[in-house]
């Protein structure tokens, strides 16, 4: 079996509310679907969003070192070495681990659907049958994310984590507003997204936590692992390390530091599920437990982060599965998250492969690459 032809398409859908983290906000969730097919006329599929506020990365960047990069590095391989496939790519460029995740996807999926396995057997089998997801509630007052986090936890939700880290005195604020909004026994977490100040994040965390949080998130800047790991020291809420880790390098600096309870570890941001594998790997030998995150995406690449959740024994932390559920139609895999909204959890799909139903691209195929069709 050979790859013969790689192409993409841009997909848009519209956020049911505007998305905002302290970076930045976005009307519409703003995606890349790839897709591969080996010569025997088997497809897979893959997706990365760029997410530009959080990743930095643009959706012009990522379909260049996708179209002129990485997809040819794979043109005539057999899809099914994904090691191969890796290595391939890191020879090809280094870094642009979003055009790197989104063939992973596409070569995992392919891979499972020529064999008849659903992607959780090439990720060693499974631990849960439905994987729980948290609702994640993007910056707004204080009022609008207090009444979501309620609406949401009364549906079934049993993790809600609310977006803050611009103003650390709201943040308290509306952590106090959403813990005393939700049903008891309800996990609550803050995604600061790098917001606080060296110099003031403690005292800030010692008050979240007196306000009710459970798990703060990314609280510091990325580099700065000697005060995730004194925050960590001091009690208080667990400490979850998310834009610090980029890769299986980083994972193991912060397990070294002792800068994190928790990794986050989010499919496209590391380049794939057989680099997500790793560092999940490194995580359970140093007695982390991991959390699988999105930024969010769609349904391609949140079936991937389900996949990969339902088969992590240590994924304790309810995984981030809400981008199909935060836009007002999901257009990849509709009947995979259809009842989600409205119970906290995503079924596992036994179908070969993601489990999506796609059969070709939507809209218009863009660019091919050597060996294209």
């Amino acid at each position: 079996m050979k790859i013969v032809s790689i192409r993409s398409q841009v997909v848009r859908a519209p956020y049911r509310r505007p998305f905002a983290i302290s970076s930045g906000a976005s009307p519409d969730l703003v995606t890349l679907v790839v897709e591969v097919r080996a010569d025997d006329g088997t497809t897979g599929y893959g997706e990365a969003s760029p997410m530009t506020a959080y990743t930095g990365e643009t959706l012009e960047g990522l379909r260049a070192a996708l179209t002129g990069h990485v997809a040819p590095a794979l043109v005539g391989r057999d899809p099914r070495d994904l090691a191969g496939a890796h290595a391939a790519m890191d020879a090809a460029i280094r870094g642009q681990r979003l055009a790197k995740a989104a063939l992973d996807l596409a070569l995992h999926d392919l891979a499972g659907r020529a064999a008849g396995w659903p992607a959780h057997l090439l990720l060693g089998g499974r631990v849960r049958d439905a994987v729980p997801t948290a609702w994640v509630v993007g910056l707004g007052t204080v009022g609008e994310m207090t009444e979501e986090a309620a609406a949401y936890a009364a549906r079934g939700f049993t993790h809600v984590k609310v977006k803050g880290g611009a103003d650390p005195d709201r943040d308290v604020e509306l952590v106090r507003a959403v813990r005393a909004a939700v049903p008891e026994g309800t996990e609550l977490s803050l995604d600061a997204n790098e917001g606080y100040d060296p110099s003031t994040a403690a005292r800030t965390v010692a008050r979240l936590g007196d306000a009710g949080l459970d798990l703060v998130e990314q609280p510091l800047p990325r580099w700065d692992l000697a005060g995730m790991a004194a925050l960590r020291g001091r009690g208080g809420p667990r400490v979850m390390a998310d834009e610090s880790l980029q890769s299986l390098h980083d994972a193991l600096e912060i397990v070294r530091r002792g800068a994190a309870d928790v990794l986050n570890i989010k499919i496209l941001k590391v380049g794939g599920l057989h680099p997500a594998r790793q560092v999940a790997a490194l995580a359970e030998a140093a007695g982390l437990v991991v959390k699988i995150g999105t930024m969010p995406e769609l349904g391609v690449a949140t079936l991937a982060a389900a996949h990969l959740a339902a088969a992590l024994p240590h994924a304790t932390v309810p995984a981030d599965l809400v981008g199909p559920l935060l836009v007002e139609a999901e257009p990849l895999a509709p009947a995979a998250f259809a009842g989600a909204r409205d119970t906290g959890v995503v079924a596992l799909p036994d179908a070969p492969g993601l489990g999506h139903r796609l059969a070709e691209l939507p809209g218009d195929a863009v660019r091919g690459v050597p060996g294209g069709r």
